[in-house]
């Protein structure tokens, strides 16, 4: 693999010395372990809300945390978001033997329906240790929990990531995960909003179409977001929900936005599209982005560091303002360094309680 020059930020006085305060409501990934010339200048001139990583830009702990510290430092932010899909099981980024491997969301779901405290424990543990690996590398932010309530017979998108089947238990656990991850240092993100259990195809891959009534849709699919409706973020779904839009997945869905996430649901914190080169979603990236904030859709996220998209996204992203401003901030209040904690001791109080699930 080809190194680059390492940046010496020191000669370059506009990188990193400077809060700036216009700040462009779109979340970008990379192409890989550090940020290239042309990355620092394009993120540096259009000042992204935050970033993501992905298993390409990870290769141990100290180059991971020269990643985080780059980002943070070519914005003039230390306080950017910078996400991870760290979730257990199939999707987790940082993998063995360099981390530890957390079991799927479903085992924690296993062990709930046995004994609710002890599930609601272990999912607390099963967070609280992700947000102390993801602090330990400059991460603030991880995409969980994943409030999804699968249901027989769709596709496997969501498969073992869920928690359960029954709404009631995926909200009381997405609730344990969300308080282990604020004890942690870290921000949680709700997902996928309102609901992606009903999924007939991967949204990767093609647009899924929900046809059940809203009336079921609200006493089961959305129910865990209404639940956990005062977290301070959350990421739509790429998925038209026949019953409320024929035409658009919620993601470019004004109605969805209003009357569903924001009405019924009565979410009022920073909403943020899924992966925008998902291929779902149609048009150039151009289109894509406008369509998404014409939803009413506060933050675009772009995951795959393609700079060609990254700037045509960019191009048409405004800066953050008004209403989309104040939940920006306001998402970031929840933020505090990790409480202080026996990582051993918790390590094997987890290991413990879902022995006999894994």
């Amino acid at each position: 693999m080809q190194t680059q020059t390492p940046i010496d930020f020191k000669q370059k006085p506009n990188r990193g010395n400077v809060r700036i305060m216009s700040i462009k409501a779109f979340i970008s990934g990379c192409a890989g372990l550090q940020l290239s010339e042309t990355e620092l200048r394009f993120f540096q001139d259009h000042q992204p809300w935050g970033f993501i990583l992905f298993a390409r830009n990870i290769n141990d702990r100290e180059q991971v945390l020269r990643l985080t510290d780059q980002m943070r430092e070519c914005v003039g932010r230390p306080d950017v978001p910078i996400l991870i899909d760290q979730e257990g099981g199939r999707v987790q980024r940082l993998r063995p033997p360099n981390w530890y491997f957390y079991p799927p969301g479903r085992v924690l779901g296993q062990l709930f329906e046995s004994d609710q405290k002890k599930g609601r424990r272990a999912a607390w543990l099963h967070a609280r240790l992700i947000a102390n690996d993801l602090c330990e590398i400059g991460v603030n932010v991880d995409c969980l929990p994943i409030l999804d309530v699968p249901v027989a017979s769709v596709h496997d998108a969501i498969g073992d990531r869920a928690y359960s089947s029954d709404a009631e238990i995926v909200g009381q656990i997405g609730e344990a995960v969300a308080e282990g991850l604020l004890a942690g240092g870290v921000l949680p993100i709700i997902k996928h909003m309102p609901g992606h259990g009903r999924s007939v195809c991967d949204s990767h891959l093609d647009l899924p179409r929900v046809d059940t009534g809203l009336e079921e849709l609200m006493a089961s699919d959305f129910k865990p977001f209404a639940k956990l409706n005062k977290t301070g973020m959350a990421m739509t779904a790429h998925i038209i929900y026949e019953a409320i839009d024929e035409n658009n997945p919620a993601t470019t869905s004004p109605k969805l936005v209003a009357d569903i996430i924001r009405g019924k649901l009565g979410f009022e914190g920073l909403l943020i599209s899924d992966d925008v080169s998902m291929n779902a979603l149609s048009g150039d990236y151009r289109t894509r982005a406008q369509s998404i904030f014409g939803a009413g859709v506060d933050i675009v996220l772009h995951c795959n560091g393609e700079m060609e998209q990254m700037s045509e996204i960019a191009a048409v992203t405004p800066h953050l303002a008004g209403k989309a401003l104040d939940r920006a901030n306001a998402a970031l209040r929840p933020l505090k360094p990790a409480e202080k904690a026996e990582i051993k001791q918790l390590r094997e109080e987890m290991e413990g309680l879902l022995s006999p699930f894994c």
